[in-house]
């Protein structure tokens, strides 16, 4: 079951509300039904509630047997590091606002670099968009990066420099790499469709906090699931229990 820490950014999703006119009369005979039948109105509530967790967790079910099965659809285009194998996959649920995002990377590089050969590293966009005014366009500038081969070294600059966010920054960063950026500007008007790609993604299995990770393997079946900025003996200890039979 997915869970989170409390060493994670989140927010609510955004909930969109529509003006809906209702008959002064029937409105009246709708609010004494419910005050004469408390109970359904609770156990109403209740069946919603419990209909919506378990289609989550039947795609929480799914989305893992996948990972398991068909890591390469999961992991689509997303930018990823490590093993070109992917007998293990650490899939990333990331916001470049996030400040524990930030400390959580820094502790990836190291436990990918140390198993490069057999854990790859896929990142996925989840930008918090009530706490994070930023999280989009820097998650744009990246998506822009990587299509000129420069995910990771953008990845890194964003996070070296988190708390000063703006046009200016995103410019600076790829004039620093040697992007094209003519290319770049062109590239991020078109990146939002592959980050609502990852959001739906993320939204369809309950996420709202950042970072949050899945870790698989395809050998043995075995998933984890956890979140926050980890130390390097965690991460160790995740993938020791994915890999062991």
């Amino acid at each position: 079951m997915l869970s989170f820490s409390l060493w994670s950014c989140s927010g609510d999703q955004e909930q969109a509300q529509a003006d809906v006119s209702v008959d002064a009369e029937l409105e009246a005979q709708i609010l004494q039904v419910i005050r004469d039948n408390p109970q359904v109105l609770i156990d109403s509530v209740q069946a919603y509630q419990l209909s919506q967790q378990q289609a989550q967790q039947q795609t929480a079910t799914d989305f893992q047997a996948q990972l398991t099965s068909n890591p390469e659809a999961v992991i689509g285009d997303s930018p990823t590091l490590g093993s070109e194998e992917f007998n293990v996959v650490l899939i990333e649920f990331s916001d470049f606002e996030c400040p524990f995002c930030a400390r959580a990377s820094e502790t990836l590089k190291t436990f990918i670099e140390q198993n490069a050969d057999t854990v790859t590293l896929a990142y996925k966009h989840l930008p918090l968009v009530q706490i994070h005014p930023q999280a989009i366009a820097a998650a744009e500038a990246s998506w822009a990066a990587q299509q000129q081969g420069k995910f990771w070294e953008y990845h890194d600059q964003l996070f070296e420099n988190q708390g000063q966010f703006n046009e200016e920054l995103y410019q600076r960063i790829a004039q620093d790499l040697g992007l094209d950026l003519e290319q770049f500007e062109a590239d991020r008007q078109r990146a939002r469709p592959a980050i609502d790609e990852d959001l739906t993604l993320a939204q369809s299995l309950g996420l709202n906090g950042t970072p949050f990770f899945i870790l698989a393997s395809t050998e043995t079946g075995n998933v984890e699931t956890f979140s926050g900025a980890l130390d390097l003996q965690e991460y160790e200890a995740k993938l020791a229990a994915v890999i062991t039979p």
